[in-house]
């Protein structure tokens, strides 16, 4: 897939993101009709935080006498990438451990989000690399996935996900904005964030939280038809 949109505002976009947290991006979705909330991705440290465009990857179950295939793509990623990889919600092995997370690390990449698990969350909390999955284990992926596609869409959590999509991730979790509607859906988020931090000031201020909702318009700030009623 070839973007049209200059590196530089997707910078910007980046760093728009890093100022929100999930849960605005994800009332912003919702009010753009996008369906972006990745299902029970979760980070692997409360801590992590990250935002980029997404890097996709897509594995399958490998053949009886095919050799198993793990993570040889880290040396073609851009940096500052969020690695994204489909394996289906598999949890039975990983697809990321120690040696990946270094690399990534090194390679400054944004961080991490499989639809599946990871193993070694250890060293992904000494170096701060994040990572987002369904959980983690031991068990190994070698000798049990092959590699289906790079830059392919794929789907985390439910989510289809295209390459330079944008992925925002937090203790909440993954929420994907497709690369077409980032200015929407940040604008949206920027505003729904301006509206809540009005309500909670006005709540420290004496006001019942009934009235600053109402104010605010609170209970319409995820409508899609917000933009008519305010």
């Amino acid at each position: 897939m070839t973007s049209s949109i200059a590196p530089t505002d997707n910078a910007a976009f980046i760093e728009r993101a890093l100022r929100l947290d999930c849960a605005a991006l994800s009332d912003a979705l919702d009010r753009s009709g996008i369906a972006g909330q990745c299902y029970e991705i979760s980070p692997r440290d409360p801590g992590f935080r990250m935002a980029g465009h997404a890097y996709t990857v897509l594995y399958r179950p490998a053949a009886h006498d095919e050799e198993g295939f793990v993570g040889d793509f880290i040396d073609d990623v851009p940096p500052g990438s969020v690695i994204t990889i489909d394996n289906r919600g598999r949890d039975n092995m990983g697809t990321w451990g120690n040696i990946l997370t270094e690399m990534a690390h090194y390679r400054k990449m944004a961080g991490t989000v499989i639809d599946g698990i990871n193993r070694d969350v250890a060293l992904c909390r000494e170096l701060n690399y994040p990572i987002f999955s369904r959980g983690h284990w031991m068990r190994t992926g070698k000798g049990r996935i092959q590699l289906a596609g790079l830059q392919v869409p794929v789907q985390i959590g439910g989510v289809n996900v295209n390459p330079g999509d944008l992925l925002r991730g937090d203790a909440d979790g993954v929420v994907v904005i497709p690369q077409a509607m980032q200015e929407q859906v940040l604008t949206y988020a920027e505003e729904i964030t301006e509206q809540e931090n009005a309500i909670r000031a006005g709540i420290r201020a004496g006001l019942r939280m009934d009235e600053a909702r109402r104010v605010h318009h609170y209970h319409h700030l995820q409508s899609p038809g917000y933009d008519k009623i305010r």
